[in-house]
C-alpha cells in the first residue's frame, strides 16, 4: 500500500459500502495498519462481503499489474501474489481480474443440524489440504473416506447399525435406503419418480467408482505396488466433486423436514 495514501484506502473500501475501520495495533506503516483495519472487518464466511473484499483487491492489483512510471520494480511480488492466489483457487488475469475461489467441498449449511458433525470436518481439512499441497492421491482417499463417514453418519443419525465389515458401496445403499432415497424405493413425489431414481442410480455408481479408484493404489488408503503416474488435478477435481454430489445430497435429506423419510409412517 506504499503508493496510496489514507484517504485514497478509506475511498476503496467504502465504495465497496464497509464502514470507516478503525485501526488496529500497528502492523508496518500506517497506510498498511488502515488497510489491515479494514481486512479485519470483513466477514470472510460471508460471500457477498468476500466479494466486495475481492474488487477493493482487484483496484489494488491493476497498479501493481501496469505500475506507473516511476514504480520499482515489482514482478518479484506480483509473481508471489499469484502463488497466493493460485494455491486459493484464484487466478489474477492481467486486466487484474480475479476468477475462481477456493474448492468448498461440502457447505457449512449441510453441516449446521448435526449432532455430530466433527468427523466430517476432519475429512474436509485433508481434502482442503491435499488441494493446497496439489495431492490428488490424498484427495481420492480423502473422498471416498468422506462417502463412507456421511453414510455412517447418517445411519447413526437414523438410529441404524453397522459394522466394520460393511464395504462402502453397502452402507452407501443402506443410508440411501435409510432416508427413503434409494432408486428401488417407492417415495412419493419427485423422489419416486423415474427421473430422480436415474439420478441416485447414478450417484450411487459415482460412488462404487470412487471406491474402486481408491482401491485400485490410486489414492491413499492402500499401498500402490508402484508408483502412481498419471494422476493430476483433474483427478482430484473428479473425485472431489464425486463425492460432493452424494455426500450433499444425503445430508440435504437428512436435516430436510419435508424429505420422504420424514413422512414415512413407522414400521407396526
Amino acid at each position: 500500500m506504499s503508493g496510496w495514501t489514507l484517504r485514497e484506502i478509506d475511498q476503496l473500501w467504502q465504495d465497496e459500502l464497509f464502514p470507516p475501520a478503525e485501526d488496529p495495533e500497528p502492523v508496518g506503516g500506517q497506510r498498511v495498519t488502515r488497510f489491515q483495519g479494514y481486512l479485519n472487518q470483513v466477514d470472510w464466511t460471508d460471500a457477498a462481503q468476500v466479494t466486495r473484499a475481492l474488487r477493493v483487491f482487484e483496484v489494488v492489483l491493476r497498479q501493481l499489474l501496469h505500475p506507473p512510471v516511476g514504480y520499482v520494480n515489482v514482478d518479484a511480488l506480483v509473481s508471489r501474489i499469484r502463488r497466493l492466489l493460485e494455491r486459493d483457487g484464484y487466478q489474477l488475469h492481467e486486466d487484474g481480474r480475479l476468477t475462481g475461489g477456493p474448492t468448498v467441498v461440502i457447505a457449512e449449511d449441510f453441516l449446521a443440524n448435526l449432532t455430530e458433525p466433527t468427523v466430517i470436518h476432519e475429512h474436509l481439512d485433508r481434502i482442503s489440504h491435499a488441494i493446497e499441497r496439489d495431492d490428488p492421491a490424498q484427495a481420492i482417499g480423502s473422498a471416498k473416506e468422506l462417502v463412507e463417514s456421511t453414510a455412517k453418519l447418517v445411519l447413526r443419525e437414523r438410529g441404524e447399525t453397522y459394522s466394520d465389515s460393511d464395504d462402502v458401496p453397502e452402507l452407501v445403499r443402506r443410508a440411501q435406503i435409510a432416508l427413503d432415497v434409494h432408486p428401488s424405493g417407492h417415495a412419493p413425489g419427485p423422489d419416486g419418480s423415474d427421473a430422480v431414481k436415474k439420478i441416485l442410480g447414478a450417484t450411487v455408481a459415482v460412488t462404487a467408482g470412487l471406491t474402486e479408484l481408491r482401491n485400485r493404489g490410486y489414492g491413499t488408503g492402500h499401498g500402490p505396488g508402484a508408483a502412481r503416474t498419471g494422476l493430476g488435478r483433474r483427478h482430484a477435481r473428479l473425485a472431489i466433486n464425486a463425492a460432493k454430489t452424494w455426500c450433499e445430497f444425503m445430508l440435504d435429506t437428512l436435516s430436510d423436514d419435508e424429505a420422504p423419510w420424514q413422512r414415512k409412517p413407522p414400521a407396526v
